[in-house]
């Protein structure tokens, strides 16, 4: 029940935060969130603490530039959280979601040019609910794919298919109603095992050493970010995604995570630093560094 719950509040906050005005933003927030929420942004926002912060810094701006920013969800759904990687449920509540914002930019944002163009802007937020309020957020928006639609190239063209994003083909990613808990647990230990055991198990040469096949159909639909595009196979996620990625962070590996939950037959999983490497090989135009890196992401 406090599932259900906890899926209305969100839906109410990105309702109330569409019809809302950009010096409206901090008010919204402040209704929805806690008052030391804790949230995680992209670069170069970062962590933000406060409602008042979180709106100051990301949606009041944001809204200012695109006033009729409006939001698509393409998903949502909620769980309580397995993101250790030692097997133990932290039991935190989450609800998750994702598709676009759309809307003409009328002003800058973080000094992104403006366009005639319709943005369709992909997201993707994670919220963490106690006592029925926000108290965590995790939100990222796809910065290159903006950059792509406006015209800016800070990337090699991607090895997929580029802007496309569609919402589930089964349209079934919308979970308003409570879900069958035992394909809840099912879909949950899948994951479990194809994060902390199938990708954690890579050696650092073979991508058959994942089993890859065991969770993937052949003709899986994976909608990587802007700079990797879409790969609409299993072969072409492993060859124009997997491959150059791990021979660029071989010893890549899945930490805990903030969030790792389920509901019916959807999974989701976020993470500030949740995966750690060393950048040991070539990725794209970009030679090894030797370096230590961090990766923030939702799936």
């Amino acid at each position: 029940m406090i599932n259900q719950t906890n899926k209305k509040w969100v839906l109410a906050f990105w309702e109330a935060l569409d019809k809302a005005s950009s010096s409206q933003a901090s008010s919204i927030c402040s209704e929805y969130f806690a008052p030391d929420c804790v949230w995680n942004g992209p670069a170069p926002i970062y962590q933000q603490v406060g409602p008042q912060a979180m709106a100051e810094n990301f949606w009041a701006p944001l809204k200012a530039s695109i006033p009729d920013l409006r939001r698509q969800t393409h998903m949502i759904f909620g769980g309580a959280s397995s993101g250790r990687a030692d097997g133990g449920a932290d039991g935190r509540m989450w609800v998750c979601g994702t598709g676009y914002l759309i809307g003409q930019a009328k002003g800058a944002f973080l000094d992104i040019p403006v366009t005639e163009k319709t943005l369709r802007l992909r997201w993707g937020e994670f919220y963490r609910i106690e006592g029925g309020t926000i108290v965590e957020a995790q939100v990222l928006i796809d910065f290159v794919d903006w950059f792509e639609q406006v015209g800016l190239s800070v990337l090699p063209a991607p090895l997929g298919i580029a802007h496309v994003y569609p919402a589930p083909t089964g349209y079934d990613g919308l979970l308003i109603d409570a879900q069958d808990p035992d394909e809840t647990q099912k879909t949950l230990s899948m994951g479990r095992d194809f994060i902390y055991g199938a990708l954690n198990s890579f050696d650092s040469s073979d991508l058959s050493s994942m089993g890859m096949e065991d969770f993937f159909h052949q003709n899986v639909k994976w909608y990587g970010p802007g700079g990797i595009g879409a790969c609409l196979s299993l072969e072409e996620f492993q060859e124009r995604h997997q491959k150059p990625w791990l021979v660029a962070f071989p010893n890549r590996k899945v930490q805990d995570l903030e969030s790792l939950f389920a509901e019916g037959a959807l999974l989701a999983g976020s993470g500030v630093a949740g995966v750690k490497a060393l950048h040991t090989g070539p990725f794209r135009d970009t030679p090894a560094s030797g370096q230590p890196i961090e990766f923030s992401g939702l799936d």
